[in-house]
């Protein structure tokens, strides 16, 4: 890894030896878990053993308090060696930051040294059928019955739904009318009574997987509400400043690898008595796309840097968001042409495809970034939607 101004020479440590665990381990079966579909539970515990889930958490968590540039640069090399594998560094790391700030200590706790040790998944559970981005159309029922909750309804197109242990669940615990104002969070063990899943053909991600998730009169202890009843949602919302950035790296490190392999087969492919490197036409976008994901990693940097400093760091973790997985499409599509038909065969290039896609649908589209940096920037009362 190249050392730049965000990454001081333990950080470039942690992420060679993140590297070497992730090229000996994850990357050989990549492939396969895509066809089959079925995560490698045995490979997350060991991951979590080498520390690299959650890194960024307190020691009293089980984390190791380093940082979340330091989830940053493991979650690049993981992601590197495939990318749904490195979903689940996303969801320890995002629902990890959600349940140590919010839930109970004697209720999150155990959850969250399971999470740290790959022992325990944990997806998070918030778009329902009728919306995605309009969070604040939220249909999930929450009701209070006594010391407990009941929720009664759908949340759809949910990563790892039918494989996650826990859920970070959002319902609606006000009117209709009280919108982000009337939302609450709360975490559901899944093998809760009245719990059920389904699991969608995606086009991609398809080890990590994404479905349905069904409550139907599921009772949930009071204990486990995340924040305070009605404001879950304001609350929780600013952990995604953090997943937005990782997602830009994630995306962004598939990106780089592809672009690696694609300048080393360029110049051992010949056409016309020539490398297709001796051709502007050929190296020319790769230079450009080179270029541009470079830039985009830094971006990325400099919005987990100013977390870490405790600076605000919302519009960075849009741009992010926005840019990292379309630029990682665009750059990874033209890589695969350069490999011709041998490209467009089910192999690692045509996967990185399918995989970057998702993440210009899942976890806030394009649109709902550059709003946000639009309200970041001309303030919020005059960017009303």
């Amino acid at each position: 890894m190249t050392p730049n101004p965000y990454l001081d020479e333990d950080l470039v440590a942690l992420a060679d030896s993140a590297r070497r665990f992730a090229e000996a381990r994850v990357k050989p079966d990549f492939q396969a878990r895509d066809t089959t579909r079925v995560l490698d539970r045995a490979l997350l515990r060991e991951m979590g053993e080498l520390g690299f889930i959650c890194p960024e958490l307190p020691e009293a968590f089980g984390g190791l308090g380093l940082g979340t540039l330091a989830a940053g640069v493991i979650h690049e090399e993981i992601a590197r060696a495939d990318l749904s594998f490195s979903y689940l560094n996303l969801l320890a790391s995002l629902n990890a930051q959600i349940l140590s700030r919010y839930g109970q200590p004697e209720v999150v706790a155990p959850w969250l040294k399971k999470m740290v040790r790959g022992e325990a998944i944990c997806c998070i559970a918030l778009t329902e059928p009728r919306g995605g981005s309009d969070a604040g159309n939220l249909r999930l029922r929450v009701e209070r019955d006594g010391d407990h909750y009941v929720l009664n309804g759908e949340k759809t197109s949910i990563s790892a739904a039918d494989q996650a242990d826990i859920a970070v669940v959002f319902g609606r615990t006000g009117t209709a009318e009280s919108k982000a104002h009337g939302v609450t969070a709360m975490l559901v063990p899944m093998d809760a009574p009245g719990v059920s899943t389904s699991r969608f053909d995606c086009h991609g991600q398809r080890a990590i997987g994404r479905g349905s998730i069904f409550f139907e009169n599921v009772r949930v202890p009071v204990s486990h509400r995340l924040g305070e009843e009605n404001k879950g949602f304001v609350q929780v919302m600013h952990g995604f400043d953090f997943s937005r950035a990782l997602i830009g790296l994630q995306v962004l490190a598939v990106a780089r690898v592809a672009l690696e392999e694609t300048w080393a087969y360029i110049t051992q492919r010949e056409a016309f008595g020539q490398p297709l490197s001796a051709f502007q036409g050929v190296t020319h976008p790769l230079a450009q796309f080179d270029t541009e994901v470079e830039g985009a990693r830094l971006l990325c940097l400099q919005a987990l840097w100013l977390k870490d400093q405790g600076q605000p760091h919302s519009a960075e973790a849009a741009m992010a968001k926005w840019w990292g997985p379309k630029l990682a499409y665009d750059a990874i599509h033209q890589c695969l042409l350069c490999f011709g038909h041998g490209g467009y065969d089910r192999g690692p290039m045509e996967q990185r495809l399918r995989d970057v896609l998702g993440f210009q649908i899942g976890d806030g589209t394009a649109q709902i970034m550059k709003t946000i940096i639009a309200r970041t920037r001309a303030g919020r009362q005059f960017v009303p939607a």
